[in-house]
């Protein structure tokens, strides 16, 4: 047990002991009063300056002198005329070099005009050319496969060249063949594709009827559709090559759809019935063909052997009808024309019994 004078005289030691810091002892006199640095968070012994009133602070004088052209400003910063055109002379650097260096894509082509003509084309890679405004380089994606579609809604009636309406709705793909010809040669590439691509489907579907255009000649026209189109672009000098043309719907319009799939219907009957008709008529032709065939050899055999012959075909011929019959046979009185041997040897079953035991 802790004796209680003892942990007084301990408490008392502990108050009674001046609080330590590491600036030293506490003293705001000096270094040498307190036997340590002074605290550089206290108060100074002279106590604190006072800044004259409407005096500027230190970062005032530093922006004052910063902007001062007369003289001053920042230690080895140039002032005055000399500043700017440093300033000019780094924008003008960084104009030239945004300007004459052109980063091109592995897809793409760039265009260049000297003062407004065309000078060239830039290949993929780092290219420079001169600094705008004497060189200016448009850069075109020349790889990417562009997709036009037609109607962009509702429908799209053509006339056929049988003076039926089908909705038509097809695409067109197109990239660019030369890059300079697409950048001068029209203003608006993608209305000038729409505008022909339409002129020119409008062209081929007057020339085909509407059971071509929603059957089987969909190939024939895409083929020509597009033939149609590039020779149309290569006249306008478009630099613009066309892929190709897909229809993704060929049908009637849809007030007279029913209709149409009626008549549909009934023509597929009728196709289906010729096609019957026809293969009935091949088999009567090709059985009426054998029978001559067969007949002609008859004819030879029987040109040899008349008698024989004929004997042959009459014997033939009443196999041939006799023999899934019934039959009748009719012979004349008092002549059997057939044994009834399972009568008989019922009949004559007793008698044979009979005799057998007579016998023993």
């Amino acid at each position: 047990m802790v004796n209680s004078s003892g942990r007084d005289a301990l408490s008392g030691t502990f108050h009674n002991e001046a609080p330590k810091s590491p600036w030293g002892g506490g003293s705001d006199k000096g270094e040498g009063s307190g036997g340590g640095p002074r605290n550089p968070w206290s108060v100074p012994p002279e106590g604190r300056r006072s800044r004259p009133a409407g005096a500027p602070s230190a970062l005032d004088e530093l922006w004052r002198r910063a902007r001062s052209t007369g003289g001053g400003g920042l230690p080895g910063v140039p002032t005055g005329a000399r500043l700017w055109l440093l300033i000019l002379a780094g924008l003008i650097g960084v104009w030239v070099i945004y300007t004459s260096v052109h980063p091109i894509g592995p897809r793409e082509k760039g265009v260049v005009t000297f003062l407004g003509r065309y000078s060239g084309t830039l290949d993929p890679g780092i290219q420079f050319t001169l600094p705008a405004p004497f060189q200016l380089v448009d850069v075109v994606d020349v790889g990417n496969i562009r997709t036009e579609n037609f109607p962009n809604s509702g429908e799209n009636l053509m006339l056929t060249g049988d003076q039926n309406i089908v909705d038509l709705a097809y695409s067109v793909r197109w990239d660019i063949r030369s890059a300079s010809d697409y950048v001068f040669q029209i203003a608006d590439p993608r209305e000038t594709v729409r505008a022909t691509a339409e002129s020119a489907m409008r062209a081929v579907i007057a020339n085909t009827t509407l059971n071509e255009a929603i059957g089987e000649g969909r190939s024939k026209i895409e083929a020509e559709a597009q033939v149609a189109m590039q020779k149309i672009l290569d006249e306008y000098g478009s630099g613009i090559r066309i892929q190709g043309v897909a229809i993704q719907k060929a049908a009637a319009p849809s007030q007279v759809d029913d209709a149409f799939k009626a008549v549909t219907a009934a023509q597929q009957e009728a196709e289906s019935n010729r096609n019957n008709a026809n293969a009935y008529a091949q088999r009567v032709i090709a059985q009426a063909q054998g029978e001559a065939a067969e007949f002609d050899k008859i004819y030879e055999q029987y040109k040899l052997a008349p008698e024989v012959t004929k004997r042959r075909l009459y014997y033939e011929t009443m196999e041939a009808v006799l023999a899934n019959t019934n039959k009748t046979i009719v012979e004349a009185p008092g002549v059997n024309s057939y044994l009834p041997l399972p009568a008989l040897r019922r009949g004559n079953a007793p008698a044979d019994a009979q005799d057998k035991g007579g016998a023993k």
